[in-house]
């Protein structure tokens, strides 16, 4: 057994060391030649000597154009959707279009405007934050490939048009091919400038909002996609590891004797907070794994029990006496309040969540002798972060790390943290071998960043007419950017953004307050999709429920009352009643729930038909109808996909998904007592996009968070009784419908 430094922790990553983590790529082009492999083929962005024009697109004389998906592609359908909007202003015919991933962590180049220019797939942004910045480098492109025709022909630029793939002059009938063109381009020095008003206007869209197929689902089909867990390097082992069963334990008295007696392997080495098993096979080290003897010391969450944890936070909330830190606050709360002829009150929670992502975490990586330089294999939602993580383990420089980008089963925000990329540079530095380290699910889920646990407690008032005039919402819960992102945290005057996410709305309401109760815990968080926005929007939508019943208000008249001034958020609520027949006859035994969100700027509403077994405290949800307005569509088919995909996940959190600890460790280990959403658990779901002309919004995590609303709402509406703890298990329902009026 061996020993190594500690990996220095992501946490003591700054903001300024994210921002000076890119290596610029200069405006440069070579035309000609033909990128090896078949069309179609997608993955790493080529040779290292085949220059991208502006480090988007490069055209070969064959006239296959490949283009940069600068976002990391985890089923969400990104690496379709980005290129479609370059390949729009480029004028590319689709047919000859190859995504790439890009090559470099290059935040100049590849940076989201919406996420701080960093490279981040996250808060359903990717459409959003690279609306103009995508589609301006494609007319670019066009531009130049115009330009170069001009010049040939010696006719002026304006004469010129383009057709898929096509420069045509209309006055002679002179036509290129942009793969002819690449054969005596000359690119100047700095690219044409491009403005907003020189794009397409819709109308002239030619492959936005078509439902162009995804790219990469046929080679997922037939198994030749390569995600992180696939990847192949000569001369590699594989590692594993035991970490610490609390978080941020110590390793003390290590008996690897056994462990190291298993065929293939070859030797186990001392982290900070783990020790690796390394070995020729995987089955050998996850074998030597379960030998492995440790005795732990320390630990952030050592005697942590998250239930009496909650009971804590319940009392912060709850106590008027104590005051947190104003997220929100406009008019004056109290006051209206004091003076309300009725108020009402509630109280909701929400226990800790896991990502569950099908692909286990890994990552695989190669350090030269010197230590100083590394090659990475991942597939990270976060190439900033895991090149910041690099760059700090080995003290080294960003242009000194080679960067691969992966496919990769599942992020959800787990794989926005880079948390694996010291161990696995750390054991792959001692071996001086490549090596491939894999997680158990086990491990995966002991070893979770969760979605964090949060109280909330709620106030509302009613003046004389029924005019809903206050409303206040207290919530307590750990900061995410606290442990992900600390110079958010360092930034943000006692709020974490992440968690208070989501609990502002559109209700207008004239007196408003957010207080945000920060904890404390030692736990280890990250985004998870929805962010807050997955219990904040509950609890909202929950508790506007529980407003219009007070009132005798029926629940779809009482939001529209609320909206008067927003006419996106009514339409998309009265399309949502309407398509499930807000009103009509049920079955016997059914009833609807309806709840809005109006999260990264996508109004969207739901409405949930359940039922409820009231021996077993089974809720079974038979329909889902959704209407979704998200602006412009990029790719239809997408918008569907990743809107069922959210109330699935919607489904699955809400009755099922929850982490707790106890002794400081978490009790779930994998599906077995973590269970999700089955097949056969699936209700109808029906899903109306709203057409129109508004700027794209996300649409990756937009539907989940009012999934909890909706079905709480329903269950309320058939039983009369109102559960306020997410997830609603059969367990609590059983209590519920036990449990005095």
């Amino acid at each position: 057994m061996d020993t190594l430094q500690k990996p220095v922790p992501l946490p003591g990553i700054t903001r300024r060391g994210f921002l000076k983590c890119s290596t610029g790529l200069t405006f440069s082009i070579a035309f000609g030649g033909v990128l090896g492999g078949r069309p179609g083929d997608i993955g790493a962005a080529g040779k290292a000597s085949e220059q991208l024009i502006g480090g988007w697109v490069r055209i070969g004389t064959d006239g296959l154009i490949d283009i940069v998906a600068p976002a990391a592609e985890g089923g969400q359908g990104v690496f379709t959707s980005l290129p479609q909007m370059l390949a729009e202003e480029l004028d590319a015919d689709w047919g000859s279009v190859r995504p790439v991933f890009p090559s470099v962590v290059d935040e100049k180049t590849y940076g989201n405007p919406g996420f701080y220019n960093m490279m981040y797939a996250a808060r359903s942004i990717s459409i959003d934050g690279f609306w103009e910045k995508i589609r301006i480098s494609g007319a670019q492109v066009r531009r130049v490939l115009m330009q170069a025709c001009a010049e040939k022909w010696g006719v002026p630029l304006s004469e010129l048009r383009t057709e898929p793939s096509v420069v045509v002059h209309a006055p002679s009938g002179r036509r290129l091919t942009y793969g002819e063109i690449a054969a005596f381009a000359v690119v100047p020095a700095e690219l044409p400038k491009i403005v907003e008003a020189d794009l397409k206007k819709p109308a002239d869209f030619r492959l936005i909002g078509k439902n162009l197929p995804r790219v990469d689902i046929p080679s997922k089909v037939t198994g030749s996609s390569v995600f992180g867990i696939d990847v192949q390097i000569p001369g590699m082992v594989y590692a594993t590891l035991l970490r610490s069963p609390v978080e941020a334990g110590v390793p003390q008295l290590i008996d690897d004797a056994t462990a190291l007696k298993v065929p293939g392997v070859l030797r186990t080495i001392k982290l900070r907070d783990a020790v690796a098993i390394v070995g020729e096979t995987v089955e050998a080290v996850f074998k030597a794994r379960s030998l492995l003897k440790v005795t732990w010391d320390g630990g952030d969450t050592k005697a942590y029990d998250s239930e009496k944890a909650l009971v804590e936070f319940v009392r912060r909330v709850r106590n008027p006496a104590e005051k947190g830190v104003h997220y929100v606050k406009e008019g004056d709360t109290d006051s209206a309040l004091s003076a309300a002829e009725k108020v009402v009150r509630a109280e909701y929670q929400a226990d800790y969540v896991y990502h569950a992502q099908m692909e286990p975490i890994n990552a695989a990586a190669r350090v030269n002798d010197a230590g100083d330089e590394a090659e990475i294999w991942i597939g990270t939602q976060a190439p900033t972060t895991m090149l910041a993580a690099a760059v700090a383990t080995l003290k080294t420089t960003p242009e000194k790390i080679r960067f691969h980008q992966h496919f990769f089963g599942g992020g959800y925000g787990r794989r926005s943290s880079s948390d694996m990329v010291p161990y696995v540079l750390l054991i792959a530095k001692e071996m001086k071998r490549p090596v491939k380290m894999i997680w158990t699910r086990e491990q995966d889920v002991k070893a979770g960043k969760l979605r964090p646990m949060t109280a909330h407690h709620l106030e509302a008032g009613f003046d004389k007419d029924g005019n809903l005039v206050a409303w206040k919402h207290r919530l307590a819960g750990e900061a995410v950017t606290r442990y992900t992102q600390p110079w958010r945290w360092k930034s943000g005057n006692g709020i974490d953004p992440l968690c208070v996410d989501g609990s502002t709305t559109r209700y207008e309401i004239a007196n408003k307050s957010i207080e945000y109760f920060h904890e404390i815990r030692g736990v280890g968080l990250a985004s998870w999709r929805g962010i807050g926005s997955g219990y904040n929007k509950f609890v909202i939508e929950s508790f506007i429920d529980e407003l219009a019943h007070a009132q005798k208000v029926d629940p779809v008249a009482f939001r529209l009352r609320l909206m008067s001034k927003q006419p996106r958020a009514r339409n998309v609520v009265e399309i949502a009643a309407k398509m499930a027949d807000w009103g009509g006859k049920l079955p016997p035994g059914h009833a609807l729930g309806i709840a809005f969100t109006d999260a990264y700027q996508t109004p969207t509403a739901g409405v949930a038909q359940v039922s409820v077994d009231r021996n077993s405290g089974l809720i079974r949800v038979h329909r889902f109808w959704t209407a979704v307005d998200c602006g412009i569509v990029v790719n239809p088919d997408t918008v569907l996909q990743q809107t069922e995909g959210n109330i699935i996940m919607g489904i699955s959190s809400c009755l099922k998904e929850r982490i707790t600890f106890q002794n400081g460790e978490i009790q779930q280990s994998n599906f077995s007592d973590y269970p999700v959403m089955r097949m056969s658990e699936m209700p109808e779901i029906f899903i109306n996009v709203v057409q129109s002309a508004h700027r794209p919004s996300g649409i990756g995590e937009i539907a989940l968070p009012l999934v909890g609303g909706a079905i709480g709402n329903a269950v309320f509406t058939l039983t009369g009784k109102r559960l306020r703890h997410m997830p609603f298990t059969q367990e609590r329902m059983r209590a519920a419908l036990t449990a005095s009026a």
